[in-house]
């Protein structure tokens, strides 16, 4: 019972931490930052296990990770409050061809980020934008002005 809590407690703990680091900070991963999730998920092991290195440890930690996030997923469908906790909305960071700086800043980016993922996807200009949206993956989308 003792795996199971401390994989509970590592779980919440991690969901949290991916909704701090931010969406557009994780589609965008450097080498470092990979290195930085695979250190963090051998910490989150040792947490977890302590030095229980037993199949029935393996198979409690692991099996607490997935109902879990199996429980999360049915709980931000089917509950309303649940999904803004758990996922991020699209957020709109150019609008009529003019940048939203608040909005920018809420996501730690910046106009020129904006504008070369917008060259990326053959807009010359962010005048040519109506708007550009930050999705819940952390894919900048586009709709140009017609």
């Amino acid at each position: 019972m003792d795996v199971v809590l401390r994989a509970a407690l590592a779980f919440i703990f991690l969901v949290a931490l991916l909704r701090v680091i931010g969406r557009r900070e994780l589609s965008s991963l450097e080498p470092f930052d990979l290195i930085l999730l695979v250190v963090i998920g051998d910490l989150v092991q040792q947490g977890v296990t302590q030095s229980d290195y037993s199949f029935t440890g393996i198979l409690l930690s692991v099996g607490t990770f997935a109902v879990l996030t199996v429980v999360l997923s049915f709980l931000s469908a089917r509950v309303r409050w649940v999904r803004p906790v758990v996922e991020a909305a699209p957020l709109i960071v150019v609008q009529d061809g003019k940048v939203i700086e608040k909005n920018l800043r809420r996501e730690r980016m910046t106009a020129a980020e904006v504008a070369a993922e917008a060259r990326q996807q053959q807009i010359g200009s962010l005048d040519e934008v109506q708007w550009a949206v930050v999705e819940s993956n952390g894919r900048v989308s586009f709709v140009t002005k017609r």
